[in-house]
């Protein structure tokens, strides 16, 4: 959660992915994948681990890749907070509030190792700004994991049609979301409506460039006939009524994807020579108290050892001591004459 920006953001998400690891372990039902090729070849439910939000690699390209080891395949920059490096298209924390700096050095140097890595840069979440930034540095296809068209629903998580226009040159894709909030602004909707953002984002930017990104594990409100992942026949049996072919159909529902990921891995090895980058964010930049600038701890003189935050506390209130007494000497002092 964005409320763990600046806190414990990486240990919660490690957290969340050992859960992961631990439910593919002990159902035999699921897979965990780390490849396109696992994805094509799994008989099971393929889990393909997803960080949600920038802030939980603490502006580190270290633990990017320490995630990556783990089996991160895809990354949002933003969630509903700004990160040092990336803007988010919410308001509701104040994180990094700044103008005109949507994605810094920094976070083009993030897009940067996510290419080299081969892991997927996810731009739901991101403002329009970021996202044209990032289409316009990214060596690989990106995805908008769970969000829709603009044009159809006037929401600033969606997607306008001058960056559908450049995610088709990309070769991403963006994955419609089912939020009534997003789909039908604010009221409940239908399948139809939902159709509607299918159809514009094809007239955009190709059927080629859709995919599916219900978004039921994190709103609420869902359009009738689309409560769940149930219906998502209905949706299909509405997109073949609307002249979808066969093959648009199944580029939706999983090749579209396989596609981006398989791109995104043939990017990563035709990247193999280029070596580990060792970028440092700017102190300036993510400055905050919980941030640790590395130097050589202060000695005490007496033990040889560091001071703790205690016992340097308990020295600065003997020195101010020792001042009040000598103050009160020599104003005795001065009273004797002496």
């Amino acid at each position: 959660m964005c409320t763990a920006q600046e806190k414990d953001a990486v240990r919660l998400t490690m957290e969340q992915i050992d859960v992961i690891h631990r439910m593919c372990s002990e159902y035999p039902e699921l897979e965990l994948v780390t490849s396109a090729q696992g994805l094509r070849n799994c008989t099971k439910i393929a889990c393909l681990i997803s960080i949600e939000g920038g802030h939980s690699i603490d502006s580190s390209l270290a633990a990017l890749r320490m995630f990556y080891r783990l089996g991160v395949r895809s990354m949002s920059l933003t969630h509903t907070c700004n990160t040092p490096w990336a803007e988010s298209s919410s308001r509701i924390y104040e994180f990094y509030l700044r103008k005109n700096n949507s994605l810094t050095h920094f976070g083009k140097e993030v897009v940067s190792e996510m290419n080299r890595l081969g892991m997927i840069i996810d731009l739901s979440h991101t403002s329009w700004d970021t996202a044209e930034n990032v289409l316009e540095v990214s060596t690989a296809p990106v995805i908008f994991s769970h969000s829709s068209a603009f044009e159809v629903c006037q929401h600033l998580r969606n997607v306008p049609d001058w960056l559908l226009g450049m995610l088709k040159e990309n070769h991403g894709i963006i994955m419609v979301n089912m939020h009534s909030g997003f789909v039908a602004c604010g009221n409940k909707g239908n399948i139809s409506i939902v159709a509607d953002h299918f159809d514009h984002i094809r007239k955009v930017a190709g059927a080629e460039s859709i995919g599916i990104g219900g978004d039921y594990d994190g709103a609420s409100i869902f359009p009738n006939g689309l409560e769940d992942v149930s219906k998502y026949p209905a949706l299909i049996q509405e997109l073949l009524q609307r002249n979808w072919t066969e093959a648009e159909v199944a580029g939706v529902l999983r090749l579209n994807f396989l596609r981006v990921f398989e791109e995104v891995e043939e990017v990563r090895d035709s990247l193999k020579r280029m070596r580990p980058n060792e970028a440092e964010i700017p102190l300036s930049e993510a400055n905050n108290p919980c941030r640790l600038i590395l130097k050589r701890p202060k000695l005490n003189p007496v033990t040889n050892r560091a001071f703790s935050p205690s016992a340097s506390g308990s020295l600065n209130i003997l020195v101010l001591i020792l001042v009040m007494v000598f103050h009160e000497s020599s104003q005795a002092l001065m009273c004797c004459g002496l």
